[in-house]
């Protein structure tokens, strides 16, 4: 008897989430086979990639490899990239899998489906603007965050000779004043701080300059005014140069030109302004927006195709009013669990539910020197504001719920006093 097979694309926070769900569910009661796809062979969250950038964050500790927690789940990973869907048969083309020197792995292959799950995130949107792809860095995978952390200490090292600076100031670049630019923002400030303490380099904070760059009135415009300018005077007090109703038009080696044609100097570039689904989802044959986003029912089913799903930034998922779901963690969490049942309910011919996104609230951590944020309490429209220790500790416990989501209770807990103890063997910071 074959079992229908699932085909989860993409293992970030909310595909990893909904395979150990249904792998639990489904996949071990033999009732469907659950597969998850993913070019990568590990699974970092998202919101920590900055931390990663700046390597603040050991991603030999928090990576999770799909081989073994798939075995361990009830699921099945396979490694590779979707480019190519036929839904008349059923059908994905994956692209061909190629070794760190290009050799070629394996061939351009074939995998059929049941059901379909598009889980794809996004990645930084650069609007075509000039130099972007030659002269900027992403933080969109841990690829580039530690491509990003490799350049920075390299960056850092040569400001140590003073015949090789460039500018008389480290100068670092972000474009993008949302929570990514924001929590890099502050990471760079520790980060010359920790690096001055493990010799590395004797860059004082007279010597670094960080520019967050935001083409809004406001950094943080999608969250309430107050931890706007909360955040805004913080970072003001740590250095930070805040540039506000700045467009950037072109990006140089060593400079980022603004709309009204003045240059800021910079060693170091990043672009985290907007966001867009990957392009090639555009290429499939399903009705997407100008973002790329699959547009879906608020079941989270394609408009084109039931069986077809697609959750998290790289769909559209209308809400009651006129309004999408926004492209929050928290969003692909609840969607996850959501989906979930969907699947089920529809594996057993009932009616889906229709998903209905719950704001929580958001949190912004300033690396060890702050964290601001509002939680949500039941129908309340203004939430509770939180600063400093609580803050520290409910944006410490998001990366926890995940954990649960995808480990259980007893692992994340060993996790947590893993962490702990790692915090007295191992310095705080990865140098290599």
């Amino acid at each position: 008897m074959t079992h229908p097979r699932i085909v989860i694309v993409g293992g970030g926070a909310g595909g990893l989430a909904l395979a150990t769900r249904l792998g639990r569910t489904l996949g071990k009661k033999q009732r469907a086979e659950i597969v998850l796809l993913d070019r990568s062979a590990t699974h970092v969250w998202k919101p920590l990639l900055h931390e990663l950038a700046t390597g603040v964050l050991n991603s030999a500790m928090d990576e999770v490899d799909f081989r073994g927690h798939s075995s361990a789940h009830g699921y099945r990973y396979q490694r590779g990239s979707l480019c190519g869907l036929d839904r008349e048969n059923k059908t994905l083309s994956l692209a061909p899998i190629l070794d760190e020197d290009g050799i070629e792995v394996l061939p351009e292959r074939t995998l059929t489906y049941d059901y379909l799950v598009l889980s794809l995130g996004s990645v930084s949107n650069d609007f075509g603007t000039k130099g972007v792809a030659e002269h900027c860095h992403f933080i969109d995978s841990p690829q580039q965050a530690k491509l990003f952390q490799r350049d920075m200490i390299n960056t850092f090292l040569r400001y140590t000779d003073p015949t090789l600076r460039t500018h008389t100031t480290l100068s670092v670049g972000i474009v993008g004043g949302g929570a990514t630019g924001v929590e890099l923002a502050a990471e760079l400030l520790d980060v010359t701080r920790l690096l001055n303490a493990y010799g590395v380099t004797n860059v004082d904070d007279n010597q670094i300059s960080v520019h967050l760059i935001e083409a809004a009135p406001r950094i943080l415009p999608a969250l309430s005014e107050r931890v706007s300018q909360t955040v805004h005077k913080e970072l003001e007090s740590l250095g930070v140069n805040i540039h506000l109703e700045t467009a950037i038009k072109e990006a140089r080696e060593y400079e980022l030109v603004t709309g009204d044609g003045e240059t800021i100097e910079t060693d170091l570039n990043v672009w985290a302004a907007g966001i867009k689904a990957p392009d090639f989802l555009a290429e499939l044959g399903l009705t997407v927006n100008k973002r790329n986003q699959v547009c879906v029912q608020q079941t989270m089913q394609s408009v084109d195709d039931p069986s077809i799903f697609a959750m998290g930034d790289c769909a559209s998922c209308p809400q009651g009013d006129d309004s999408t779901v926004p492209p929050r963690a928290q969003a692909v969490r609840q969607q996850a669990g959501v989906l979930a049942e969907n699947i089920t309910r529809a594996l057993e011919s009932k009616e889906l539910k229709p998903f209905k996104y719950k704001d929580n609230g958001s949190l912004v951590s300033l690396a060890r020197y702050d964290a601001v944020g509002n939680l949500m309490r039941g129908g309340a429209s203004r939430g509770l504001f939180l600063e400093g220790w609580m803050a520290r500790n409910a944006y410490a416990s998001l990366y926890r719920m995940h954990q649960v989501s995808i480990h259980g209770v007893p692992k994340t807990g060993l996790t947590w006093v893993v962490d702990k103890l790692n915090r007295y063997l191992k310095p705080r910071m990865k140098l290599h």
